[in-house]
């Protein structure tokens, strides 16, 4: 006899281990988890800097942002693991509202934002990514390993010649390392001796410090001096839903991301009311606001192998304490170091399985123009909602445009009926895309008088297809023939006899 195993229940799904008391128990661990919330802290300095320039704000911002942000979605978000700070896709967004209309503007922009991403969290927004096919989310992984990569490349142009090979020795150790010990993350061992290098033998190469001033005190309250009026919303408003728009996407996205990597299962709804929360607190304590990091969490997760939360708040609190306190020595960081350890990171990103010739031969060609299509919009706009967006729409157009030709409609005369009949058998699902064609499929006037249309086979999803239904029956009213409907199963009958004679048309 076959046991019968219950379904797990919702808090058994989304248990991921380890836990954070599992972890803190572990001394193996909880070691895995502090040194790679350093190394996330120390790749988040620059990253945070540049996304502060994007967004023509003082660098201060993005640090104190990544702060707040890393710390409040380490208690608040779903995904354990997922780093959250300032990005360059929320920073892209609103930009135009620190040039054009000043810093309190701004802030404000960063906190409608965020409460806006409460408000769709609380709508149930984040069940909407189930409507997102596997070759959009590949289309996805591959534009944002091509975008890590490329955003390193002007760190590799007009720069000392010492760079190319400390970037060289970054990577062998990082390639190296693994296969002696994962007990220190590899990206770490990477940053340190490339650092003492440079300090050792005096090599003169770009550093953290050139990329922008360090804060020395900590952030404080900051609430925006701007009218409570319907003119600032409208001057707001747009950025502000933009904003949370593209960094719900992103998070979401990256939070799947890392559901696939580690095999568990992250509570989305939850992470976009931490996303939110998180943009508010950011806002209140001046910070520029953003979302998930996609390559941050990848070294996170893949390259330093952090699994819980403790990484995420000690990224936040390891950023502070570096840039406060170890000032100094984070500025004498070389960026050839940094440059390496994402250059790993991209690659380790890429899904190599994706572009293969023997992958290509058997996905199906549509599968392939959507992947393709993610990737070349994501990377032309530098935006990965937009090329999300755009790859959902293909997927969408290509797969009604396949299905379109899955009814088929078959004619036979029925001479078992006592008066002269044809029967239409129709057969498949229909829809706006396949019966569309449908009135073209009957010989009206070669038919006889009594007209079989036999639905046992198909199912009617939508009013155009019961527009479709009509449109048959009155052509072959208008003949003078009887067209009997038969077959339809309970769901198609309730809809089309709620609907049939109420769609206009012909009748």
């Amino acid at each position: 006899m076959t046991a019968v195993i219950p379904p797990p229940d919702a808090a058994e799904r989304y248990r991921i281990e380890p836990t954070v008391l599992q972890a803190l128990r572990s001394p193996r661990l909880l070691t895995r988890e502090v040194l790679a919330g350093l190394v996330v802290a120390i790749a988040l300095i620059p990253e945070a800097i540049a996304f502060s320039i994007i967004a023509g704000v003082d660098p201060r911002l993005g640090l104190f942002s990544s702060f707040i942000m890393a710390v409040a979605i380490a208690f608040l978000g779903g995904r354990p693991a997922m780093i959250t700070a300032a990005t360059g896709a929320v920073a892209l967004v609103i930009a135009p509202v620190a040039r054009e209309y000043g810093m309190d503007y701004f802030i404000a922009t960063v906190m409608l934002g965020g409460l806006i991403q409460i408000v769709l969290a609380v709508l149930g927004v984040a069940k909407l990514m189930r409507f997102i096919p596997r070759s959009v989310m590949v289309g996805f992984v591959n534009a944002l390993a091509i975008l890590i990569f490329v955003a390193q490349v002007p760190q590799l142009i007009w720069v000392p010649w010492a760079v190319y090979p400390m970037v060289g020795i970054g990577l062998l150790i990082m390639y190296l390392m693994p296969r002696l010990t994962r007990v220190v993350p590899a990206p770490l061992v990477a940053i340190v001796l490339l650092t003492g290098a440079a300090v050792v033998f005096g090599i003169s190469v770009p550093t953290v410090g050139d990329q922008g001033e360090l804060p020395q005190s900590l952030p404080e309250l900051f609430i925006p001096n701007v009218p409570l009026t319907g003119e600032t919303l409208a001057i707001i408003a747009p950025y502000a839903v933009a904003m949370a728009v593209v960094g719900l996407l992103e998070s979401l996205m990256t939070a799947k991301l890392v559901d696939d990597i580690t095999d568990t299962h992250s509570r989305k709804t939850r992470e976009a009311l931490g996303q939110g929360a998180a943009n508010v607190l950011s806002g209140l304590f001046g910070g520029m606001g953003g979302c998930a990091m996609i390559g941050q969490t990848m070294i996170n997760v893949k390259a330093s192998g952090a699994r819980t939360r403790i990484s995420t708040f000690l990224a936040g609190v390891f950023l502070l304490i570096l840039v406060l306190v170890l000032g100094d020595v984070v500025a004498i960081i070389p960026m050839a170091a940094l440059v390496a350890v994402m250059i790993v990171v991209s690659v380790a990103t890429f899904d190599w399985h994706s572009i293969r010739p023997s992958t290509l031969r058997r996905m199906p060609k549509s599968e392939t123009i959507v992947m393709l299509i993610t990737v070349a919009i994501t990377v032309w706009t530098h935006n990965l909602a937009i090329g999300v967006g755009v790859g959902v729409i293909a997927a969408m157009v290509l797969f009604a445009r396949r299905v379109a030709h899955f009814v088929t409609v078959t004619r036979q005369i029925d001479e078992a009926e006592p008066v002269p009949t044809v029967r239409y058998t129709v057969d498949g699902e229909l829809f706006f895309a396949s019966s569309n064609d449908l009135t073209t499929q009957f010989e009206y006037s070669h038919d006889p008088d009594r007209v079989i249309i036999d639905m046992t086979r198909s199912h009617v999803w939508d009013a155009s297809t019961v527009a479709a239904l009509d449109a048959v029956q009155t052509k072959y009213e208008r003949l003078g023939k009887h067209v009997v409907l038969e077959g339809m199963n309970d769901a198609t009958t309730r809809f089309h006899g709620r609907l049939s004679g109420g769609l206009g048309g012909e009748h």
